[in-house]
């Protein structure tokens, strides 16, 4: 019971970071960089009360067996950080231009340097798990800060506003 309840605080907990990627004065800012896992709900939708609950729903569809205590990290979520890192890279490769132009270099410098920093600290404290002892704790903070990484900051927004 208790870690159903834990689950459900961590996940609805990704609304902070959620709102922090969204909510700006209509445009992009280093602190609100427009992420993809919800800004493109926002142009979808029309809604950014129904994008900031994304990657919630995503957090809890993606290891449900956070809610049974489960200490084992799923092998996906060591390839989904392995994929979503190659992509990263290609998103700053590809937007680069498109950020500099329409951004700035200050907005786009800084947004590609959280995200390596991001993606790094993931990258240590995953690889530091994968021969330990499984922990529904480590399990349940490193699934978070995952997903919230992908609800502030994973491809950010670079190009042109609608």
């Amino acid at each position: 019971m208790k870690s159903v309840l834990v689950t459900w605080i961590c996940g609805l907990g990704l609304l902070i970071p959620a709102c922090f990627g969204l909510l700006s004065c209509g445009y992009p800012t280093e602190l609100c960089p427009f992420p993809t896992l919800t800004i493109v709900p926002v142009f979808l939708l029309g809604s950014l009360r129904a994008a900031v609950f994304v990657p919630a729903i995503l957090f809890f569809a993606w290891n449900p067996g956070l809610f049974r205590g489960s200490g084992t990290i799923p092998k996906r979520s060591y390839a989904l950080l392995a994929i979503a890192t190659a992509l990263s890279a290609c998103w700053f490769v590809g937007g680069w231009k498109y950020g500099l132009e329409y951004e700035g270099a200050s907005y786009t410098r800084s947004v590609c340097f959280i995200n390596i920093l991001w993606l790094g600290s993931l990258w240590v404290q995953f690889l530091l798990k994968w021969k330990s002892a499984p922990s529904f704790t480590t399990n349940l903070l490193l699934h978070w800060f995952l997903f919230a990484w992908l609800a502030w900051y994973a491809f950010p927004y670079l190009g042109e506003l609608p």
